[in-house]
């Protein structure tokens, strides 16, 4: 799928979802909402997601114990960010504001990647 397309479509899931990304095969895209300017540069978030790819292989490890991972979550002071599964080593990145119902954006997120994210 078009990581462009795919970045506008989690942007529509909800107005509170300020930036979205998607780091997969070596490829890094990512989309703030219109008329928002991002926290971090391009730069720190694809750094970012480069550690949470690493921090990802290593919850998997714990997989046959615990199941598989199916989301990752932190709250910081201005942000929630989210990361969730994509592909064969890719990870989603969705940046929230802090008044979200977080499992109702990780479903509407996850059913996005399903649809279109093969």
């Amino acid at each position: 799928m078009d990581r462009e397309q795919f970045c506008n479509e989690i942007l529509k899931i909800d107005d509170k979802i300020i930036f979205t990304a998607i780091y997969d095969e070596g490829e890094f895209y990512h989309k703030t909402r219109e008329g928002l300017n991002a926290y971090l540069t391009p730069e720190e978030t694809e750094n970012s997601l480069v550690q949470a790819e690493y921090r990802w292989a290593s919850r998997k490890k714990t997989a046959p114990k615990i199941g598989e991972p199916i989301y990752a979550m932190a709250k910081y002071g201005k942000v929630y960010r989210i990361t969730i599964p994509v592909g064969k080593a890719g990870l989603i990145l969705v940046s929230t504001e802090l008044n979200v119902n977080v499992e109702e954006i990780v479903e509407k997120v996850r059913e996005t990647r399903d649809k279109n994210y093969q």
